[in-house]
């Protein structure tokens, strides 16, 4: 063979050894994305509330929707959702266990009239997505205002106003040698960007670049650092001159810059290596959209990708080196066209006091309609209530995906400034993923579990003279009252257990003890079912114009007459529709025993007249047998007491049976998870109150707080001329929250309630999501207007 021959042979032998080295990396880059996206559900949600400022002494309305990440639709997966109210400080005021159902859950927070007046912090979230970044927390603030302590008026001027001023290299690092665009990002105490004039400014005090921000206090600049440099920038903010450090400089490494090339993208790579593979992966809400390998030449390298391959939100770029590490990162958007149009409207446009107001909702999609839910809040417009509300719209296709607070979020979904929208993916722009969870080569372990049942409450058993973890010893919970509610758990290696509660709601108190019959010094506790991780975002400041004192002097005066004419409706909460009955239900023997001869003592009423239970006294302690028609248990039974475990027979004998209501006998062997009991014997009381029985002093105990109760939104109804004439003041500021709105087969549906006598604008807010994955908000307006005297 001719030399050249062999050479170009020998060429083409390389060449297919690195596209099959591409294939292969590329691969397993995809194949453990979605490897690892199958076994990692994520879930996001957003919280309508019905307002969102309030005072000392109102209610707090709220309706959750949870949704799946990766087709934006109701999810039916966590049972469970955790709200809280945090201060600036990240303490919590107001915590709940909501129940979801079918991907949704209602609920609400009295706010006690001691809180003080400030900002605070909704947050939600579930026990599954507390295996990931904090800020995938639903967060939204608030401002709750006690006007019965003393509120100190400020005018705007007279706040001292800082500045929080950030820059963000695009790919991630700020490189030396390399071209670089670097976006920022300038906001006030409030949040809110701010306009100024910067420059970055070198050792020499030479001006390398200047810049201006394009919209809400975010642009962009280009800029080639260089490591043996040093550069500062500086800002002029409303007559004050901030000086701000740049990132660091890396002296190697990789920069990305993505620019449009019509109906692509393209997206530069350079790198202060010369050589060398680089891989690209777009992923847009858990879907793989694009995967391609290049290698550089001179430390640069190109991408195109088709904007039809990029799903509709925001996708991540995202590029790897030859060792599969991610060195760059970015997102890009692309505006949804996947929204539920809603037409909502009141029957009139002004109305009298105590009069009835027609709402009608539609949906407005082309084509056939679609099966939507809504939640609607009806409030009065006045001058505390500033914020405009954010859409679920704009939340689950924007928000959501972005780090840290979001100014106007509907302006870039609604517009069409494509310059401040990518400035927005820059500055807010943050990895979904944890990559080296994703490719690690074994799947990856989840601290906190999925609540696909109920609430699961965990907790630790260890021996104290050690503090080492007690392994493989059975952990029993007891809900003391009426409903026998008892769980098992085997401690793993770290002597964690866990309790699958089921219709666990309200407050209650739980006995947490070590499985032995014989006293025990193992110490169980109970772990904090709310997660201690918090998010950078930053809660602002409460600042009151004086401008706010009429409307705040008559928002008070509605408050404190809501609360002496209906405070005890307000404050009124119930058990939500659940299965009551105890855990062995449909099984057992039951005895009541005002049936039979009242005995004096739990012995005769055992050994006369509950024929399932055998009772002797070897060793001169009284031990039970559960026997049935086929054979009887050598075991002892588990024997429980108004709910809680007893381990001690003898306690057992020396209750008072006259307490007694109930004897309850499980005959047969009755497995739970992982243990087995040989027969049950439960007792009830007449109170639920343990009728002096002592419970084991070694068992923890501990008040529990389980699923919210629920709680109605009170409207009164002026139907008949008494009513109308009835003279308690109706003060209410909310006329309206109705969490579940449910559209008919042609996609509408409807609502009425009536006036207060507080004339003035109201606004009523729908959020929504169909069956298919749309979201839309619709606002409607109407006034109240005060009746005319003749």
């Amino acid at each position: 063979m001719h030399p050249l021959n062999k050479l170009s042979a020998f060429a083409l032998i390389l060449i297919i050894i690195a596209k099959n080295g591409y294939a292969q990396t590329l691969n397993d880059i995809q194949q453990k994305f979605n490897d690892y996206n199958q076994s990692t559900l994520q879930e996001k949600q957003f919280v309508h509330t019905d307002k969102s400022t309030y005072l000392a002494g109102e209610v707090l309305w709220f309706k959750i929707y949870n949704i799946s990440e990766a087709q934006n639709k109701l999810v039916d997966a966590s049972k469970v959702a955790y709200v809280e109210v945090l201060d600036k400080n990240n303490g919590p005021v107001l915590q709940s266990k909501i129940e979801l159902k079918n991907g949704m859950g209602t609920g609400s927070f009295y706010i006690p009239v001691t809180e003080a007046s400030g900002n605070y912090k909704l947050r939600c979230y579930t026990n599954w997505m507390r295996n990931f970044d904090q800020e995938k927390y639903f967060e939204k603030n608030i401002t709750i205002i006690n006007s019965q302590k003393e509120i100190t008026f400020q005018t705007r001027d007279a706040v001292a106003t800082d500045y929080d001023v950030q820059f963000f290299p695009e790919g991630g690092n700020l490189v030396s040698g390399l071209n670089n665009k670097i976006a920022y990002r300038a906001v006030g105490t409030d949040g809110k960007g701010v306009d100024f004039a910067g420059a970055i400014i070198n050792r020499t005090n030479d001006t390398v670049v200047r810049f201006k921000p394009h919209k809400f206090g975010i642009g962009t600049f280009n800029f080639k650092p260089d490591a043996a440099n040093a550069y500062r920038a500086v800002l002029k903010i409303n007559g004050k001159t901030i000086t701000k450090q740049l990132p660091n400089i890396v002296t190697t490494g990789y920069a990305m810059q993505v620019g449009d090339a019509g109906s692509q993208l393209k997206v530069n790579v350079n790198a202060t290596i010369n050589t060398g593979s680089v891989y690209l992966v777009v992923h847009n809400r858990q879907t793989l959209t694009t995967a391609k390998a290049i290698d550089l030449a001179n430390g640069e390298g190109s991408f195109l990708i088709d904007k039809n391959k990029l799903g509709q939100g925001v996708s991540h770029i995202t590029v790897f080196n030859a060792d599969k590490q991610p060195v760059c990162e970015r997102l890009y958007f692309v505006r949804p066209t996947q929204k539920l149009n809603i037409d909502a409207a009141a029957d009139k446009a002004d109305y009298l006091p105590r009069k009835d107001v027609a709402v009608s909702l539609a949906t407005k999609n082309t084509g056939s309609a679609e099966a939507s839910n809504f939640s609607m809040a009806v409030y009065r417009a006045d001058s505390l209530e500033t914020t405009t509300p954010e859409s679920i719209y704009t939340y689950i296709w924007l928000t959501s995906e972005l780090r840290g607070n979001i100014e106007s979020p509907e302006y870039y979904l609604n517009g069409n400034d494509d310059e401040a929208i990518d400035n927005l993916m820059l500055t807010h722009g943050w990895s979904k993923y944890n990559w080296t969870d994703v490719m690690q080569p074994k799947p990856a372990v989840f601290k906190y579990m999925p609540e696909f049942d109920g609430h699961i409450i965990t907790g630790k058993i260890t021996d104290p003279r050690t503090n080492a973890a007690v392994q493989n010893n059975e952990v029993v919970m007891g809900v003391p009252g009426k409903r026998v509610q008892v769980y098992n758990s085997i401690s793993d290696a770290d002597g964690n257990f866990f309790f699958n509660t089921r219709s666990f709601a309200g407050p209650n108190e739980i006995v947490v003890q070590p499985r032995l019959e014989q006293d025990t010094l193992l110490k169980t506790q109970i772990f904090n079912p709310f997660s201690e991780k918090y998010s950078a975002m930053r809660v602002p400041e409460l600042t009151l114009s004086k401008n706010l004192y009429n409307a705040l002097q008559l928002h008070n005066l509605g408050v404190q007459v809501q609360n002496i004419y209906t405070g005890e409706k307000l404050k009124q909460q119930y058990l939500p529709l659940m299965d009551t009955t105890s855990f062995f239900n449909g099984i057992q023997k039951e005895y009541l025993t005002d049936n039979y001869t009242r005995f004096t003592t739990m012995e005769e009423v055992l050994r006369e007249y509950i024929h399932e239970v055998l009772v002797s006294k070897p060793n001169g302690n009284f031990r039970f047998r559960v026997v049935n028609e086929q054979y009887y248990m050598e075991k002892q039974p588990e024997l429980i007491f108004d709910g809680v475990p007893i381990y001690n027979s003898n306690t057992i004998i020396a209750a008072d049976p006259l307490k007694v209501r109930k004897i309850e006998v499980v005959p047969y062997e009755y497995h739970k998870g992982k243990t087995a009991e040989y027969g049950i014997i439960s007792f009830s009381t007449y109170k639920g109150d343990m009728g002096g029985v002592e419970i084991n002093p070694h068992a923890l105990v501990i008040d529990y707080e389980g699923l919210q109760l629920n709680r109605d939104f009170f409207s009164p109804v002026y139907e008949t001329e008494k009513q109308l004439a009835s003279t308690l003041p109706d003060f209410r500021t909310v006329l309206y929250w109705a969490p579940n709105i449910y559209t008919d087969a042609n996609g509408k549906a409807s609502a009425n309630f009536y006036t207060s006598d507080q004339p003035g604008k109201y606004i009523g807010v729908v959020q929504g999501i169909s069956s298919a994955g749309k979201a839309g908000m619709q606002i409607f307006n109407f006034e109240v207007k005060a009746p005319v005297n003749p």
